[in-house]
């Protein structure tokens, strides 16, 4: 793996040149052609002042002035694309904002995986069931869930049908910030039946007293409701997977004078996906926008170097985030080292970790889940390491829902194994649920102000 040559000789398309891995093999080669054409027609998803804004942003969580929420689902499907569900991603993702504003002291910028998490990463290009050999699912912007051959066989036009659905998702996101569902910031409209079955109950209560005494002093002073003086934006993320789709989107700002890519703010590169010579990587080193990076304890240092030198050769505040997801039974052999070696590089990255990856396991009857145990000892690990070696964890990365799906064990009502058969919706992989969303943001909050 060596780096690849300055961003000068870029292009939206040079990353076909470089092997390029999990993508989707389409027979119609002229349906795809038409589907990408369209999409390069029309408007873009978000706008290249809002990405740097973000950027701007995430500069100040590197100074350590900023915190980073991002969380959602796992894979969106088009069937989630509707106002209900939708609302409950953005009410829960509001209230963690709020208990993290409150513990940290400090803004937190909230990003979302929604409006384009529409492709995933598979293990293998294919899956068997009962002698039948099929393409492997690979999210709603390929193809579809159901085991047939019509609906595995990868489809162009679903490209067309991503970009109208995550268009709807952040217009409407975009709508219910603007028309004060900010609101739901108040703890009387909270779901807090699950503080009753914990352990830290106590500290829950005061935390969420402490929370609303402070809102209804501030509204007191300003004579305001909350959400009328806050209009906090939302921004969107998600892995950018499926190259064609992320090409199609990309434009070249004159104003600014570089390429954005703006089917969403803040696009990242997955551990699968991360090689030094490998097409994500060449298309993200041309593009203006934050770009993430899922990092992993199979990287070694070498090869986090060069991400940092490939993605960022300019040192550029805000350009490089890192999302670190280890697993609570490797961080504290694997992270310290790449803190260091980061470090060493003189490359301004922001840290984040994702407590989730590295933690999935699956059960004795087949079913992934990942235990609520794990993912909180990975993340109070991770802020301990980062402290210890005077670094700073500047964000976290949570797949969840507002839903009150089964999918991960764990949490204050002690969900098992027998709990997982009775709400279990994922397609890829478990989700925290809206308790133990919530209760990830209140341990992160207590965490801080013991600290």
């Amino acid at each position: 793996m060596t780096p690849q040559p300055p961003a000068d000789h870029w292009a939206p398309a040079s990353w076909t040149s470089r092997p390029a891995e999990q993508q989707p093999a389409y027979r119609d080669a002229v349906a795809l052609e038409r589907a990408v054409a369209e999409l390069s027609r029309l408007p873009p998803i978000v706008v290249s002042w809002e990405i740097d804004a973000l950027k701007r942003q995430i500069a100040e969580a590197q100074q350590g002035r900023r915190f980073v929420l991002q969380g959602g689902d796992c894979a969106e499907t088009f069937a989630d694309c509707e106002s209900g569900q939708i609302a409950r991603k953005l009410k829960i993702l509001l209230q963690m904002s709020l208990v993290l504003l409150h513990g940290l002291k400090k803004p937190v910028v909230r990003v979302g995986r929604f409006a384009g998490q529409y492709a995933k990463p598979r293990s293998a290009d294919t899956e068997t069931r009962d002698g039948v050999t099929l393409p492997s699912y690979r999210g709603d912007l390929v193809n579809r869930p159901a085991f047939t051959v019509a609906d595995r066989e990868p489809d162009p036009d679903l490209l067309l049908r991503g970009y109208e659905r995550a268009a709807l998702t952040l217009n409407f996101v975009r709508a219910l910030i603007d028309g004060g569902f900010a609101d739901l910031h108040h703890p009387e409209y909270w779901d807090l039946g699950f503080v009753h079955h914990s352990p830290l109950r106590v500290q829950y209560r005061e935390l969420v007293a402490s929370i609303s005494d402070s809102l209804d002093f501030f509204e007191s002073m300003s004579g305001s409701r909350v959400h009328e003086a806050s209009r906090a934006p939302f921004y969107a993320s998600h892995e950018a997977l499926h190259l064609l789709y992320e090409q199609a989107q990309t434009r070249y700002i004159e104003r600014q004078g570089r390429w954005y890519n703006l089917s969403t703010h803040l696009p990242w590169i997955g551990m699968r996906t991360a090689k030094l010579d490998g097409a994500h990587v060449e298309f993200c080193r041309g593009i203006s926008n934050p770009v993430g990076v899922k990092v992993g304890p199979g990287m070694s240092a070498e090869w986090v170097q060069g991400l940092c030198e490939v993605l960022n050769p300019r040192q550029e505040p805000g350009r490089l985030v890192l999302i670190h997801r280890m697993g609570a039974a490797q961080i504290e052999a694997r992270l310290p080292a790449l803190i260091e070696t980061v470090r060493a590089t003189g490359t301004p990255v922001l840290w984040i970790c994702d407590p989730m990856h590295g933690n999935t396991e699956s059960t004795r009857s087949g079913i992934k889940t990942r235990r609520f145990e794990n993912i909180v000892a990975e993340l109070e690990g991770a802020f301990r390491i980062h402290k210890e070696l005077g670094s700073y964890l500047g964000g976290v990365h949570f797949e969840l829902t507002g839903e009150d799906v089964t999918e991960c064990t764990g949490g204050a009502r002690g969900l098992a194994e027998g709990d997982l058969a009775r709400d279990y919706r994922s397609q890829v992989d478990p989700r925290l649920n809206y308790e133990q969303a919530l209760e990830l943001a209140m341990r992160i909050a207590a965490y801080a102000r013991s600290a």
